[in-house]
């Protein structure tokens, strides 16, 4: 038995064609999709490093928004480009994992913002505070 015979009738259970897996089971990506996903990560890197240091947008909360948004879709470029996770394969457990990361995801920049906002606003001393201060010390 050499087990070298492709994926048709395999015990996988995977949905895909067997012409989109090598032998071992790891799809078989192009290096098209490669260079599609690293030139989608250059421009999702570069125009929040614009954005940024061009102070293009006025208001700092836009943002911010702006930038968590960039970095969202980043996260999901290198994750369909580069760990190549999508419905098909694994037999539709990598979307799974996908709408899971995602929904971590949101958590973790919606709570990293909750977090950083209070202490802002609890433990940053106000301008009068800041000249009450500088009264006291001298």
């Amino acid at each position: 038995m050499s087990g070298k015979s492709g994926h048709a009738g395999s015990d996988h259970g995977t949905l895909d064609p067997p012409e989109n897996h090598l032998e071992d089971g790891i799809p078989h990506v192009t290096a098209r999709e490669y260079l599609t996903g690293f030139v989608l990560a250059v421009i999702l890197t570069a125009i929040p490093f614009w954005l940024v240091m061009g102070d293009v947008l006025q208001n700092t909360t836009i943002t911010t928004l702006v930038l968590l948004g960039f970095a969202a879709v980043q996260v999901v470029v290198h994750m369909i480009y580069f760990l190549h996770m999508n419905p098909k394969s694994e037999g539709g457990w990598n979307l799974l994992a996908l709408i899971f990361t995602l929904v971590l995801l949101v958590i973790v920049l919606a709570g990293s913002l909750w977090v950083m906002h209070h202490l802002n606003t609890n433990m940053m001393p106000g301008p009068h505070d800041m000249e009450e201060m500088l009264r006291n010390l001298q």
